[in-house]
């Protein structure tokens, strides 16, 4: 077996000069016509883009019953436009575990259309669980299916029992409603799943755009199928050690806000917010005091909100600053919540996300891949309240949440197969890029999926704060790195910095 090489990143302006290093020879063009798959009208409930068409793709349930139960995936394409210019299919692979395929092709379709200018076949999918795709259930209670709730953020005072009884009632319903169904939802049958899409397509080859979650999915199916991927994109990657997975990706979550947080609250103590009413302070070393002090207040007395019912608490604040962390387009939202919340006769506004309570199966595929996926500590209480506290005192920005218990220290049966290991055997085809501040994938992590994949890749980063950079953030620098190798497959010579 060989040893996953570090390698000291090398960061360097980037130039014409450094991205003429490397081009990579095409998959081949493949037949017009996919064979298994019959494409026809959207539902509308997809919000298709002109021209998106929808098909179904039929897997096995458990792939060491390949001839057994069969289950149906969502799949959808957006096909080039210039059948002279194809160079073969490109997979969009979202983030998650939990995201749309079939939905983040018709949000990003159109932009990602014109940059590749007719050079792919655009293709998507939801993975088993989500979306249009066979659906998982564990039959949770609604107050256990609420994102802070499904997130262990631990009480005002860091308490944690309600974590624990939550943590374990929801493993529990699991066991008895979920099934094979749910014991199905893994990285590992993803990747299988994109292999099937792929004999489906009539591709010999695939190349892929990767975000988040997806970048792992992505470098798991090039280390079990390497002679089957072509230019290879994984944007926003996150550390794949095979002995911790989706536990280290949590806990990673309280270095990446801290990483983050200062792009916010130099935005929200610019004196432009003024005339909008979103300047939150005079300097921007004022802004996190404010923002922590508002959220214990909240605890102590939620604030009435827009939703009857559903008052703003502390632990909703610090979860909508999560996800406010991820764009600088949510920054006036967030900031307009924490106006209206320090007010005493405001009425703040909450997000979608936190208004009410997942829908089940939504619930399922949220703790089913991660808990699935890796063996997680059986940790006594006491070890997690340790962890708990040190966490709450080292990143108040998550309060303890990204190390506290989850159902997964109670999941019946453990993983289900050994997770992947990735390693620097392979092709030289992967790009990846990364933002300096990301909130969820920390630019730390992502170096140790750089270090995993040693010679096969180069890396991109990006001086920017946010989550998932190619076409995302408005870095020209970046996204041209990114189109050029998926359109020529010409990637830097070396790792670079995009400014």
């Amino acid at each position: 077996m060989t040893t996953n090489r570090g390698r000291k990143t090398l960061l360097l302006s980037l130039s014409a000069a450094a991205v003429a290093g490397l081009a990579l020879t095409g998959g081949g063009v493949a037949p017009a016509a996919a064979a298994g798959l019959t494409w026809g009208d959207c539902d509308p409930k997809v919000k298709p883009l002109p021209g998106q068409q929808c098909a179904e793709l039929s897997v096995p349930l458990d792939y060491a019953e390949p001839d057994g139960e069969q289950i149906r995936l969502a799949v959808s394409r957006l096909p080039s436009t210039r059948p002279e210019a194809r160079r073969g299919t490109l997979m969009v692979i979202p983030g998650g575990p939990g995201s749309s395929g079939v939905q983040r092709l018709g949000q990003k379709g159109a932009a990602l259309s014109e940059e590749m200018n007719g050079a792919y076949d655009l293709v998507a999918f939801d993975p088993r669980g989500i979306g249009g795709s066979a659906k998982a259930r564990c039959g949770l209670a609604e107050e256990d299916r609420w994102m802070v709730t499904l997130r262990s953020w631990p009480g005002a005072d860091g308490r944690i029992d309600e974590n624990l009884a939550r943590s374990r009632r929801v493993a529990e319903a699991c066991a008895r409603n979920g099934g094979a169904m749910l014991r199905g939802l893994t990285t590992a049958n993803q990747v299988r799943d994109l292999d099937r899409l792929r004999q489906a397509l009539g591709e010999r080859k695939l190349s892929a755009w990767a975000v988040s979650y997806g970048t792992y999915v992505a470098a798991a199916y090039a280390e079990k199928f390497p002679g089957r991927t072509d230019r290879w994109v994984l944007d926003s990657s996150n550390d794949p050690d095979p002995k911790r997975v989706a536990r280290g990706w949590l806990e990673g979550m309280a270095q990446g806000a801290d990483d983050r947080f200062p792009d916010f609250a130099a935005w929200a103590s610019h004196p432009d917010r003024a005339k909008d009413g979103l300047r939150l302070a005079p300097r921007a070393e004022d802004v996190r005091p404010l923002v922590l002090g508002l959220a214990a207040r909240l605890d102590r007395a939620p604030h009435p909100s827009n939703k009857p019912g559903v008052p703003l608490t502390g632990v909703m604040l610090l979860q909508a600053l999560q996800q406010a962390l991820y764009s600088d387009n949510s920054f006036a939202p967030f900031a307009q919540l924490v106006t209206a919340a320090l007010d005493p006769k405001g009425e703040p506004v909450l997000p979608p996300e936190l208004a009410g309570a997942m829908p089940d199966e939504a619930a399922a595929i949220t703790v089913g891949v991660i808990c699935n996926d890796v063996d997680w500590p059986r940790a006594s209480v006491r070890g997690f309240e340790r962890a708990v506290a040190a966490d709450r005192a080292r990143h108040p920005l998550t309060a303890g949440m990204p190390v506290n218990v989850t159902p997964c220290a109670y999941w019946k049966g453990g993983a289900v197969e050994k997770p992947a290991r990735i390693t620097d055997r392979g092709p030289s085809n992967v790009l990846m890029i990364q933002n300096l501040r990301d909130p969820s994938t920390p630019y730390a992590k992502g170096l140790r999926m750089r270090a995993a994949l040693g010679q096969r890749a180069r890396l991109v980063s990006v001086d920017h704060g946010g989550h998932g950079v190619y076409l995302g953030n408005g870095n020209a620098c970046g996204d041209r790195a990114v189109t050029r190798f998926l359109t020529e497959g010409v990637r830097p010579a070396e790792d670079v910095l995009c400014k």
